[in-house]
């Protein structure tokens, strides 16, 4: 573990490095975020991130982070459970709570629960209230080599019922990042959640044939004619077993799978803003430099009962388990 910088608050964040000769990954303390990511014999990161922590005091506060308590969105700031309403901070256009406000894990500098050099597992205890979300709360992130892979553990515990929905916000490319398209898409789902002009969910679960959003079979990107993409694709109903998810491969063969016991897929398209600072990949990032994939529970899923249920309760233990992992063109 090293020294990383401070954030302008005065906070010190860490890296720690995990390697096993194919895959070398880093991660910092703020956010449990993965900051790079490297494979042997291919020249790019194939992850965005920033160099320093004041990069991520920005628009990059989410790049590579784990998402929480509730990641993605909740309609008018508020929620029942148990028949008690509970109201949350209004961050997204003053009306909605976007990645759990200002209790969000991504803000937080985690704590080092343990370590060896091809693994970390990061903790984070949230208080009763904090946000407006109930609990007590242990959030812990275990990340692992395994190969040409890594694997994501996230678990979490409270002592009152409350929500909980977390995502790893990674940016991928399997290409140097300048525009996605040329990429190939395939998305093992085929229904999606629509959404309004702010990125809510309707409510409507609607089958991908016929739309812009059928990524069952490769599809080659082109970011001029490819549709909005902000939206969870469904996987399940519920959580399940490990099952791939989604593949990303680049023009010359490189790949990235992600298989994920979450019941969806958030997938946004880096379209609407861009990155100005210096990077790991020593230039800007422009708008479609990379896709994000978040393994996660169904956005805004306390409004709609259809939705897998985010509610977590005393004495159970949320578990979410994911795996990217990576083929060279030469494999």
């Amino acid at each position: 573990m090293t020294g990383f910088g401070t954030l302008s608050d005065g906070r010190a964040v860490d890296r720690i490095t995990l390697s096993n000769g194919t895959l070398e990954v880093s991660l910092l303390t703020l956010g449990a975020l993965i900051q790079d990511v490297r494979l042997a014999g291919v020249d790019f990161p194939l992850t965005l991130g920033g160099r320093s922590p004041r990069d991520y005091e920005g628009v990059m506060a989410h790049f590579g982070a784990i998402m929480g308590p509730v990641a993605n969105r909740i309609r008018d700031a508020r929620a029942e459970i148990d028949g008690r309403d509970y109201r949350f901070d209004a961050n997204q256009d003053g009306l909605h709570t976007l990645h759990g406000g200002s209790a969000a894990t991504h803000l937080k500098i985690w704590r080092v629960a343990d370590r060896d050099e091809t693994s970390v597992t990061f903790a984070l205890d949230l208080p009763d209230g904090e946000g407006g979300f109930p609990g007590k709360r242990r959030i812990e992130a275990t990340y692992a080599l395994d190969g040409a892979a890594l694997t994501l553990e996230l678990r979490a515990s409270t002592d009152a019922p409350t929500l909980i929905n977390l995502a790893s916000h990674g940016y991928w490319t399997m290409q140097p990042p300048g525009d996605w398209s040329g990429q190939r898409l395939r998305i093992a789902a085929d229904r999606y959640l629509p959404t309004t002009d702010d990125n809510l969910p309707t409510g409507e679960i609607a089958n991908v044939a016929g739309t812009p959003y059928d990524f069952r079979d490769e599809v080659t990107l082109d970011s001029g004619t490819a549709p909005k993409l902000d939206h969870n694709f469904c996987l399940a109903d519920a959580p399940r077993e490990m099952t791939e998810a989604a593949r990303l491969t680049g023009p010359s063969g490189l790949s990235l799978t992600i298989s994920t016991t979450a019941p969806g897929l958030q997938v946004f398209g880096f379209g609407s803003f861009e990155v100005e600072d210096d990077t790991i990949h020593g230039r800007p990032y422009p708008t479609f430099a990379a896709l994000a994939f978040e393994p996660q529970h169904w956005p805004d899923a306390a409004t709609h009962d259809a939705f897998p249920s985010i509610l977590l309760r005393p004495g159970d233990v949320y578990e979410q388990r994911s795996r990217f992992a990576f083929t060279s063109g030469a494999d």
